[in-house]
């Protein structure tokens, strides 16, 4: 196992111990594509276009829209997988750099995107050891740390947490918030057999709440429900069911109203939540009242929505009937979807206002990640 103290040490020097000061215009080339270098970030781009695009950021990009659903995949999680990706056509995420986020984004007017986790630590072929999930943890965080320092304003980073360990999560809280400065924490809707209201998750979420952290939600496949129907793959809907499962776990087990402070975001468009918060509502367990003694439709309400993959009509009509346009949220869930326009197209053609697509695209992010307001 790594040794997080002596790497701790070194990445809290190299980022300042968490000073995300952009470079100066005196900075000289050597010196910002060494910094670049740190993160491995420079080898599929060439150097020149790399400065160019980062100096005019400013000028081309600063209004632009805040993706908060996107991956990114360091080379420690890469690596071991490049084989195996291939052989499933996955290209586009062999290929993966900073470098390739960067031309996409460019390409659809987004200024800023906050990396989070592609891959569980735990529950997953990947890995299924908890000592490898806290390496896996911290070498994830720390690289995207470094993303957000070299790259001054085009990334935010969602740290990743070895959860179901609640020892090794809150030390890489502690870690992420006070050292590494992240925006927040990138979880999973479920944890093997797990969702996350469940009791053995409650000082993960305490802890959370007394930092009043972002927590932002991708879907996973429980132990349960995994292969249930041969062929279909967990993303064509076990994901938006998880989902569903997630924040009715959080809610009936009283998480969200323990721990106000927090502010939770949801994938695609909240999954089948939408649909289903009516009857959810209806037919709550008397016996958990007071587990949402506000009410169902309170405690649902407040929570932020991203829309990933998720912009069609139907979709966004119940959405939108469902939850104010302050807590819809821009996501594109690149690379793991590669065509950012699945998304954006559908956006852009359901006839938000201008306004209201302004806070889509970017207001309501600022709201949660003011140190982009800029």
């Amino acid at each position: 196992m790594r040794n997080h103290v002596s790497g701790s040490r070194a990445i809290a020097a190299s980022l300042g111990k968490g000073n995300r000061a952009p470079h100066t215009p005196g900075d000289s080339r050597r010196q910002f594509l060494k910094s670049l270098a740190v993160a491995g970030a420079i080898a599929a781009l060439p150097a020149t276009r790399l400065l160019a695009q980062v100096a005019s950021f400013a000028a081309k990009t600063a209004r632009g829209g805040i993706d908060v659903h996107h991956h990114m995949l360091p080379p420690s999680f890469l690596n071991p997988m490049k084989n195996q990706l291939a052989a499933a056509g996955r290209t586009n995420l062999v290929d993966w750099s900073p470098s390739v986020s960067i031309d996409r984004m460019e390409k659809k007017g987004i200024a800023t995107a906050i990396m989070s986790p592609a891959l569980r630590l735990v529950g997953d072929s990947f890995s299924d050891d908890t000592e490898k999930a806290r390496t896996m943890a911290r070498e994830h965080n720390e690289y995207g740390a470094q993303l957000v320092k070299d790259y001054p304003g085009r990334f935010g980073l969602f740290a990743a947490l070895p959860l179901p360990d609640q020892e090794g999560s809150l030390k890489e809280i502690e870690y992420s918030f006070d050292v590494l400065r992240a925006d927040g924490v990138g979880l999973w809707t479920s944890y093997l057999d797990k969702w996350p209201g469940d009791p053995a998750f409650a000082a993960t979420f305490e802890e959370l709440n007394r930092r009043k952290a972002v927590v932002f939600f991708h879907p996973a496949t429980a132990t349960c429900c995994r292969s249930l129907i041969p062929g279909i793959a967990p993303g064509v809907i076990e994901y938006d069911i998880d989902t569903g499962r997630a924040i009715t776990s959080l809610l009936v087990n009283g998480t969200f109203a323990k721990f106000p402070n927090i502010r939770f975001i949801f994938s695609h468009s909240g999954g089948i939540l939408p649909v289903l918060a009516a009857r959810i509502a209806d037919d709550f367990p008397a016996g958990h009242a007071a587990s949402a003694p506000k009410g169902i439709p309170y405690e649902l309400k407040k929570l932020y929505y991203e829309v990933a993959h998720a912009t069609s009509a139907p979709t966004l009509a119940a959405l939108t009937k469902f939850v104010p346009i302050s807590q819809i949220m821009l996501g594109t869930d690149f690379p793991m979807v590669d065509d950012m326009d699945v998304t954006l197209h559908g956006l852009k053609s359901y006839g938000f206002s201008a306004t209201d697509l302004r806070s889509i695209n970017r207001g309501n992010a600022v709201q949660l990640f003011p140190r982009f307001e800029a």
